[in-house]
């Protein structure tokens, strides 16, 4: 039972039942101080890294297990007997249940808090693989994995980050890296391990081995996770501030076109190795690079914010798109080419995971976060619905990758362009219509912000290596 802060103001000494009252009030109102008081020591607190870790691992095992989709890719349509278009449908009907399922996990994480809705990640998560490995019918697995997986990565992402966020004040963009990170160890660790399972057993048995093991991980993350302190319930609903906003309209047409291009590469980029004839494990292991340079990226940029501003991290992850689909167009059969292009991607799109959540805080505040992303990444799961099966299907067509590569250049280029057209202060973060920022600053002011950031970014540090 929550106690209900106040005062009280009149004459207590007329009756003993006012002076009983009146202490009444007194007690209540010292106890909310100690309680405020409380909540403020929790902050940064060794607690508040707690839940970094159990995000951490949430994400890696719930996005790990959508994101490897690619090992099993082949092995399922040869199942089935169903061609690249159909089964690259399983992708994004998960990735879009992903993100706008986040839109309902993140408000009822905001009213109920993060345990109930991680918990139900995990039964989901078990769920449906486990239905997933038992069907005949690649109908029935849009259902099973699409939505199982769906859910799961749905209570175990977004709205964990969003508690996260509210842990922290001083190292926010670092505890928030580290948190997003762990969907890129989870696909640089589970291609691979996926791909030499499938060799091993099937990718039947792979995946009643990751709903046992995927499920107890996010159990323990529920024992860990907690309310952030001074969440008192449900914030209030973002949705029709955030698209009357133009600056976030264009964000979300912009994460639209770099989604579509996004995810195409984490359905077909094992497949075009593997018909060029690299190893199944050895072209897995392209996917989870991708993961693995994102969770430098993610980590990295999220410090370097500090130094250059939130959005201007934010664009250079998006020119990144283009230039590494141009990469693709020109690997061949090369393995180390693919590679690079795989590394870059994953660069990319660490910076727009890391970072997003940073941008919108800038741009609205940290009320209502969790609400926020999951508005903004229901452009992501739109664009995972759109670019895989629309890749799948040009390939069927065409018997050729080279349409899908150009899609994904002139997306990247779209969306990178939109960003461009959005105003920014000089300390490189998004200008919030009718703030007053620092470009009423002089141009000799400038040494003056680069030294700031600079000492900011040492502050970081030293705050990272304080034991």
């Amino acid at each position: 039972m929550g106690i209900r802060c106040g005062s009280y103001s009149g004459d207590a000494t007329q009756h003993p039942r006012r002076r009983i009252s009146s202490y009444r009030h007194r007690v209540r109102n010292e106890l909310c101080e100690v309680g405020n008081m409380s909540d403020r020591q929790l902050i940064d607190s060794p607690r508040a890294w707690l839940t970094v870790v159990a995000t951490f691992f949430s994400s890696a095992v719930a996005l790990g297990t959508v994101y490897s989709f690619g090992a099993f890719f082949q092995s399922m349509a040869d199942d089935f007997g169903t061609g690249k278009g159909s089964t690259a449908v399983i992708f994004g009907l998960t990735t879009f249940s992903f993100f706008w399922l986040s839109l309902i996990t993140s408000r009822l994480s905001d009213r109920y808090g993060p345990r109930p809705v991680l918990a139900t990640g995990a039964v989901a998560l078990f769920v449906g693989l486990w239905a997933t490995s038992n069907v005949n019918s690649i109908g029935i697995g849009y259902v099973t994995f699409g939505v199982g997986a769906g859910i799961a990565a749905a209570c175990a992402y977004i709205p964990m980050v969003a508690h996260v966020g509210g842990w922290f004040e001083k190292s926010r963009a670092t505890a928030v890296g580290i948190s997003v990170a762990g969907i890129g160890v989870g696909t640089l660790v589970m291609n691979p391990l996926a791909a030499r399972l499938i060799d091993l057993y099937s990718w039947r048995t792979t995946y009643r081995i990751f709903a046992v093991v995927g499920s107890l991980i996010l159990i323990v993350g529920t024992l860990m996770m907690a309310r952030a302190p001074g969440e008192a319930g449900a914030a209030p609903s973002r949705v029709r501030e955030a698209f009357r906003s133009p600056t976030f309209r264009r964000l979300w047409l912009a994460a639209l076109c770099y989604a579509i291009a996004l995810f195409i590469p984490f359905v077909f980029a094992v497949p075009y190795a593997k018909e060029r004839g690299i190893s199944p494990v050895a072209a897995a292991t392209l996917v989870g690079l991708l993961g693995g340079s994102s969770v430098l990226s993610r980590i990295g940029f999220s410090w370097l914010t500090n130094r250059f501003g939130t959005f201007r991290i934010f664009r250079f992850g998006f020119v990144l798109c283009p230039i590494a689909f141009t990469t693709w167009l020109l690997a061949g059969s090369s393995f180390a080419t693919l590679a690079v292009f795989m590394l870059i991607m994953g660069i990319g799109y660490g910076s727009f995971v890391a970072v997003s959540p940073l941008v919108l805080a800038d741009l609205f505040g940290v009320v209502g976060l969790g609400s926020l992303m999951g508005i903004l990444y229901t452009a992501c799961g739109l664009g995972a619905l759109i670019g895989p099966p629309m890749a799948g299907r040009m390939i069927d067509v065409q018997d050729s990758y080279t349409m899908p590569m150009l899609v994904g250049l002139g997306l990247g280029l779209i969306a990178f362009l939109l960003l461009t057209l959005l105003p920014t202060t000089r300390s490189g973060n998004i200008l919030v219509p009718g703030a007053q920022h620092e470009e009423s600053q002089g141009t000799g002011s400038e040494v003056a912000v680069a030294m700031t950031a600079f000492d900011e970014t040492l502050m970081e540090l030293e705050d990272w290596l304080e034991p």
